[in-house]
């Protein structure tokens, strides 16, 4: 965050602080608040096949209170979130800020950036998946008879929470907070009944129980480290929804509130299973007494909705910035409120994350089953940003290489140890979110490298606007018509003349009073203002040159923007005003600069686009789109 932003936040008033942490605590804190339901039980299992011990009890639990000190108080809390492009978190906007100063491995940045936000997206998929069904599994200690209808009730839920995305968050997202506020009092509530169950349970505070553990058990170990990592998913949203709330109100949140009460739950679960080892088939729900189990379902159920809802949303806001920086092919954006741009709707992700999920809970029925194929995702996204975070320090920072090194390479290796125990759960259902990955990492690799071959191929051909002016404002018997009027020809090009305007002149014969070469830029920055919003040039008499900068976070409302121009002076009539567009149709060719497969997945991109007169809100009955062959 930017020194204003730093200033700003530390005169907050305690009141808008308390309202700003409770906020955080549903939209921030919802997936990491429902870990304790399945994360503690699959840690049990690889070391219950021999019989249970007091010391892998409380080594468990030691490593899990660790695992929470170590990767998100220390590396997300207290360092990532000042690890920010003004204001602004996340894989994508951590990216954008390191191209600015990337020196000589861009490549190797944006494909890093690539592989975590593709992660980031295989996690928007399961998290609602495991977290809908861990909660909906509560009911068979509720109504034993209800365990054949756990996953259509599942499907129901999901299905309902993807049908509403449409109509915004901003209605439910005031009671998101509270609601989760309300979820981790119960579970600290219910941590500090049964402590007493046990008192031993408190060593787990020793990190000696955690390192003796590793060093002991070896390769059993490794394989319980998977499943100890479910207690951090959850921490890339810490990151990711940095703009939203500010630094100060998820810190307070997390010290205040999600740490103390994560921590008792899960020293009260460790301390139930030592008083009553046959407690380990569930012990979150086997906490609670009889009479409060229907309440807690439902309560874990609205958690666990809400943490969805979090990651749903962060998909949401990861994809508009990935089509602004370039990474993907432009997509229908809705807005769902009208004072807050940060709350959208992509139907097409919202299509493919809906198939994704419901797809994910039929095959695999159970959260014990998908618990096993989560991890990946979350560890690779983690190890991606450790490693971007490098280059953060070493370059906006400035630390020395060897302090960086010293700062970042033990949390580096903690993670790779974690990611190497989830891979051995690849046969497991591992392979599910290093396909989901994969996929959407070739789609923005394709994307980006197919627009820059595109834009290559069609450079040779273009005509410099410098000189095209010139030669037409000759007058001469050859002259085009005059017509009344202003023409806006739209162009990534600013110093070639666009194709659109070209392909007038050919078949119309006819030349505007006023024409505009409009450019829209997205900078590397999460939003421009007002005041930087356009840069204009007057070329001749009648042609003039207009660049529209947008920051990654913000909408291109062309229309919008064009309106504030007119109020700086640059006089047209949005009436009596076209706007030019050159539209392609792509031929492969097998010999161009990609195989054939991605020269098809390419093209396939580009038509499943959004209409540019769609995305840039232009008026829909002042468009003309011309068009054009090329092979790419």
């Amino acid at each position: 965050m930017h020194e204003g932003s730093h200033s700003h936040e530390r005169k907050m008033k305690p009141r808008k602080l308390f309202y700003l942490a409770l906020g955080s605590v549903g939209v921030v804190y919802g997936d990491i608040g429902t870990s304790p339901l399945y994360a503690f039980r699959e840690a049990l299992k690889p070391v219950a096949i021999d019989g249970l011990t007091r010391f892998e009890v409380i080594s468990l639990i030691s490593l899990m209170i660790w695992a929470l000190t170590i990767i998100v108080t220390i590396k997300y809390v207290l360092f990532l979130l000042r690890a920010d492009n003004e204001g602004e978190g996340g894989t994508l906007s951590l990216l954008a800020l390191l191209m600015k100063t990337a020196n000589g491995h861009t490549a190797l940045l944006m494909l890093l950036g690539l592989v975590g936000a593709a992660l980031f997206l295989g996690d928007a998929m399961i998290t609602p998946a495991l977290s809908v069904l861990s909660a909906v599994e509560g009911l068979k200690l509720v109504a034993p008879s209800l365990t054949s209808y756990i996953v259509p009730i599942s499907v129901f839920i999901l299905a309902l929470l993807f049908a509403v995305q449409s109509r915004g968050t901003g209605a439910m997202a005031r009671f998101f907070g509270p609601i989760t506020a309300l979820w981790f009092i119960v579970m600290a509530a219910a941590g500090i009944s049964h402590i007493s169950d046990d008192f031993g349970i408190l060593a787990a505070f020793n990190p000696y129980y955690a390192i003796s553990f590793l060093l002991h058990e070896g390769f059993y170990g490794v394989v319980v480290l998977g499943a100890v990592f479910l207690t951090v998913t959850g921490a890339e949203a810490l990151y990711a929804d940095l703009g939203h709330f500010g630094r100060r109100p998820i810190q307070w949140a997390w010290f205040a509130l999600v740490f103390p009460a994560l921590t008792l739950n899960y020293l009260g679960q460790g301390a139930l299973v030592l008083g009553n080892p046959m407690a380990m088939s569930d012990p979150f729900y086997l906490m609670y007494p009889q009479w409060a189990l229907l309440p807690v379902v439902i309560l874990a159920t609205a958690a666990t909705i809400i943490a969805s809802q979090a990651v749903i949303t962060g998909a949401f806001s990861l994809v508009r910035q990935g089509i602004n920086l370039g990474f993907l092919p432009r997509m229908e954006i809705l807005f769902t409120s009208e004072t807050n741009t940060g709350q959208i709707f992509v139907p097409s992700v919202n299509a493919v994350l809906f198939f994704g999920v419901i797809f994910l809970v039929i095959s695999f029925k159970t959260s014990d089953a998908l618990a096993t194929a989560y991890g990946i995702s979350v560890t690779g996204a983690m190890v991606v940003t450790s490693i971007m975070a490098f280059e953060f320090v070493r370059v906006r920072w400035n630390w020395s290489i060897p302090v960086a090194t010293l700062a970042l390479a033990p949390l580096v290796g903690l993670e790779l140890i974690f990611l190497g125990a989830n891979l051995l759960k690849i046969h497991d259902g591992g392979y599910i979110p290093i396909m989901i990955a994969t996929a959407f990492t070739v789609i923005m690799w394709t994307w980006r490298r197919g627009s820059a071959l595109l834009m290559e191929k069609t450079r040779h051909t273009d005509i410099p606007l410098a000189s095209f002016v010139s030669s037409i404002e000759r007058k001469s018997d050859h002259s085009p018509a005059q017509v009344p009027g202003t023409a806006i020809f739209l162009t990534s090009d600013p110093e070639s003349a666009p194709a659109a305007l070209l392909h007038n002149l050919k078949h119309n014969h006819v030349l505007h009073d006023k024409n505009v070469i409009l450019t829209i830029r997205t900078i590397n920055k999460p939003r421009v203002s007002s005041a930087d919003r356009y840069k204009v040039e007057q070329i001749s008499e009648r042609f003039s040159r207009v660049e529209l900068l947008f920051g990654f976070m913000e909408s291109q409302n062309v229309s919008q923007a064009l309106a504030t121009l007119r109020k700086t002076g640059l006089k047209f009539d949005i009436m009596s005003t076209s706007f030019y567009l050159g539209r392609r149709k792509l031929v492969p060719d097998a010999k161009s600069g990609m195989p054939y497969w991605q020269d098809r997945l390419y093209i396939a991109l580009a038509n499943a686009a959004a209409n540019p007169s769609d995305y840039f809100r232009l008026p829909a009955n002042r468009v003309v789109e011309l068009g054009s062959h090329v092979i790419i």
